[in-house]
C-alpha cells in the first residue's frame, strides 16, 4: 500500500479545483485500506485521550463538500474508536429563527469544542460564503444593517465576510484550537452515480431530495465559490486539505492519517505527570487498597 504525505493534500498556494484529481490510488484493496483505517483511528482515539488529559488544546475538524461527497459516513468511520465524551459533532442546517437573530458566526462560536475535545462541523461557517454566494437572496434573512436588497450584496460585502472568517479562525487558533478544514473533492460523474443509488435502493430513498437535482445544475457556480473560499482562507494555522472523494474508503483513510500525523507533531501534548508527593506514595496507596 502506498504511503501518503499530508502535505500532498494541503493547500499552501492557490489551486484550481478543476486540475486536482478526485481519485487517488493507494495501490491496495478496499479491505486493506479499511484495515489501515482501523489502525489509524485506534491511534487517533488514544491521542484524543492524551489531548483530554493535557487539557490545553481542542481540535476542530471542518468538513465541506458537494451533496453526496461522503461527509456523514466519513464521520462515522473515522471517529468510531473515540470515547464519546471526547467528541461532539454538529451538523449545520438552514439557520433557525434564533440563529438568525444573531450574527452568522454566533452559532459556530457556541458549538466550538472545549479544551481536550474534538469538535466536528458537518458543513461549517463556510456555508456563509458558499450557499449564500450561489443564492445571495438567503442573506436577506440575516437582517443586516444597510443590506436592503440583493443588489447591496457586492464584492465589498464578500471581501468583508472572508476577512471575518479569517479573523474568527485566527482568534480561536491563538486560543488553543487546532483547525483542520477538509474539502471532499467529488467529481460530477460520481455524484450522479451516488444520487442514482439513492433512487434505486429503497433503503437509501430517504436520503434523496428533489432539491439535490436543482443544486446539481449549479455545479460550476459551487465549484467556483469553493475554489475562491479555499484560496482566500487557507492559512498555516487553519489550512485546507483537498481530499479526493470519489472513493470513500480512500478519502476516510487520508483524513484520518492527516489528523493523526499532524496532531502528533505537537510534542507538548503529553499526559501530565503526577506531583512528586503522589508519585512517591504510589506503593503506599496500592498497599492500602490491597489490604482493604
Amino acid at each position: 500500500m502506498n504511503k501518503i504525505k499530508y502535505e500532498d493534500f494541503k493547500v499552501s498556494s492557490p489551486i484550481e479545483l478543476s486540475k486536482i484529481p478526485t481519485t487517488y490510488d493507494l495501490d491496495a484493496s478496499e479491505k486493506k485500506i479499511e484495515k489501515e483505517l482501523e489502525q489509524v483511528r485506534e491511534k487517533l482515539g488514544k491521542l484524543q485521550d492524551t489531548l483530554y488529559a493535557h487539557g490545553k488544546y481542542s481540535v476542530l475538524v471542518c468538513l465541506q463538500g458537494m451533496d453526496t461527497s461522503g461527509k456523514d459516513s466519513l464521520i462515522r468511520e473515522v471517529f468510531k474508536d473515540f470515547n464519546t465524551r471526547g467528541i461532539i459533532v454538529h451538523s449545520f442546517k438552514v439557520p433557525t429563527a434564533l440563529e438568525l437573530g444573531h450574527d452568522y458566526l454566533w452559532r459556530h462560536y457556541i458549538a466550538l469544542p472545549q479544551r481536550g475535545k474534538f469538535g466536528v462541523f458537518n458543513r461549517t461557517h463556510y456555508e456563509n460564503v458558499l450557499v449564500t454566494r450561489v443564492h445571495p437572496e438567503y442573506i436577506m434573512g440575516e437582517n443586516i444593517p444597510h443590506i436592503d436588497s440583493v443588489d447591496d450584496i457586492n464584492d465589498e460585502f464578500w471581501n468583508t465576510r472572508f476577512e471575518q472568517i479569517r479573523n474568527f479562525e485566527k482568534h480561536i487558533a491563538q486560543n488553543g484550537t487546532l483547525i483542520y478544514k477538509f474539502y471532499l473533492h467529488l467529481s460530477k460523474e460520481e455524484q450522479k452515480n451516488r444520487l442514482l443509488r439513492r433512487l434505486e435502493k429503497r433503503e437509501k430513498n430517504w436520503k434523496f431530495s428533489a432539491g439535490d437535482l436543482k443544486e446539481r445544475k449549479l455545479w460550476d457556480q459551487y465549484q467556483a465559490c469553493y475554489q475562491e473560499a479555499i484560496n482566500r482562507t487557507s492559512e498555516s494555522h487553519a489550512p485546507w486539505y483537498v481530499i479526493p472523494a470519489d472513493d470513500k474508503p480512500v478519502a476516510r483513510y487520508i483524513v484520518a492519517k492527516t489528523l493523526y500525523d499532524t496532531i502528533k507533531e505537537y510534542e507538548d501534548i503529553q499526559e501530565p505527570e503526577l506531583d512528586e508527593k503522589t508519585k512517591a506514595n504510589l506503593g503506599l496507596y496500592k498497599e492500602q487498597l490491597e489490604n482493604e
